[in-house]
């Protein structure tokens, strides 16, 4: 049995990055930009006006001020011709100041009678004006990795970047296990349960970027295994699901060792969780998760996520732990690291009571994961302790 930051080492030892791909800059958004990008042009393009007004040279401007308008510039539509002392441009918002110019005076500081403005109020010292290349210039970069937010999107657009160079998405496989499981819609026997985990940690999965892919729940018999095992073969990630323990039953590391699977570890010092299994097969990986649902989901969230950052170029750190004080007191832990589900409401974490970990209500209830370390010492109320957010 090895420790939580030991096998979450061997796992990650097991992943590669996937390669790059390059998809529409529309089908971008929440996938790993995987290369530096460049900007193609200036932002703004032009210097341009930020707000209504009129356009006009800054020496002039001045209380009682008078102009004539000769022209018009919008949006799209610039002025032609260069502005001399004296005259001034109608200009909207977002319009190119034209040559000459360098003050816009907002529309609610002049009086207008037919081409003759007048400057009424202050006009203030800010030239309203966006001068070129003020969000960003030409050749400057969005740095690599990210995942790609919308306002990263609309930046990359913003930069004239078309298609985006990304991580693929790494598949991951999902085989549940188990003569008691029936898919969900299904009806199940008086013997027989809800496939949950699957689901669980598809949802965990495909949210952190992977492309995940439920194959058919595998029973309790080797070529029932085979057969799922025969279907992953594409997969960049195997996850088995239950089985993995040493039961009469248990015959998830008996066939993937017959299918040549080199084993990196077994059992984890850890709750809930303690019967994982990882390894190598085909030079794919492949990790066994318990089948209590709260087990399999906490390893999700433990290990099989830092695995998919791995693949995808965002490095191996784990999820931040946060502190937050606790509302009661614990009894000391025993000799696993204890992942806990807890409820953290501002700064202080409370416990739920029931730990058993097939109940998914409790985790369902629960944003948080209490950590505490092996052998622990009992801890009082307003004590810090640390947490992972879930």
């Amino acid at each position: 049995m090895i420790s939580v930051s030991d096998a979450r080492s061997a796992l990650l030892q097991l992943t590669q990055q996937m390669e790059v791909e390059h998809v529409p800059l529309a089908q971008a958004a929440g996938r790993v930009l995987a290369q530096e990008v460049s900007a193609r042009r200036d932002q703004p393009p032009f210097s341009a006006s930020a707000m209504d007004g009129y356009a006009v040279n800054a020496a002039e401007v001045e209380l009682h001020a008078m102009f004539q308008v000769i022209g018009e510039a919008a949006a799209g539509h610039l002025f032609v011709g260069k502005l001399q002392a004296g005259p001034a441009v109608r200009s909207f918002t977002g319009a190119p100041v034209p040559q000459g110019a360098d003050f816009v005076v907002i529309q609610e500081d002049v009086g207008r009678k037919k081409d003759l403005i007048t400057i009424l109020n202050q006009p203030g010292t800010s030239t309203k004006i966006r001068p070129l290349g003020g969000d960003f210039r030409q050749g400057q970069a969005l740095t690599a990795p990210r995942v790609l937010r919308p306002a990263d999107v609309a930046l990359l657009a913003s930069m004239n970047i078309p298609e985006v160079p990304v991580r693929r998405r790494p598949v991951v496989a999902l085989i549940s296990t188990g003569d008691e499981l029936v898919m969900p819609g299904d009806t199940p026997g008086p013997d027989q349960i809800i496939a949950s985990n699957t689901f669980g940690l598809k949802a965990m999965l495909d949210e952190s970027g992977a492309d995940t892919r439920i194959l058919p729940i595998a029973k309790d018999k080797i070529s029932s295994l085979r057969m799922a095992f025969s279907l992953a073969t594409t997969a960049d990630l195997v996850v088995t699901i239950g089985g993995a323990s040493v039961g009469d039953h248990d015959l998830v590391a008996q066939v993937a060792a017959d299918l040549g699977m080199e084993r990196s570890f077994y059992k984890v010092a850890m709750r809930p969780g303690k019967p994982l299994m990882a390894g190598r097969m085909d030079g794919i990986p492949m990790v066994g998760l318990p089948g209590n649902p709260v087990s399999a989901m906490v390893c999700g969230h433990i290990f099989l996520l830092p695995m998919i950052r791995n693949m995808l170029g965002l490095g191996i750190a784990p999820k931040q732990i946060a502190t937050a004080h606790l509302t009661h007191a614990l009894a000391a832990n025993g000799p696993r690291e204890h992942y806990m589900r807890a409820e953290v409401i501002e700064d202080e974490i409370s416990v739920f009571y029931n730990q058993d970990s097939s109940l998914l209500t409790v985790l369902s209830s629960a944003n948080a994961l209490l950590v505490r370390p092996p052998n622990d010492p009992a801890r009082q109320a307003g004590e810090p302790l640390g947490y992972l957010p879930i």
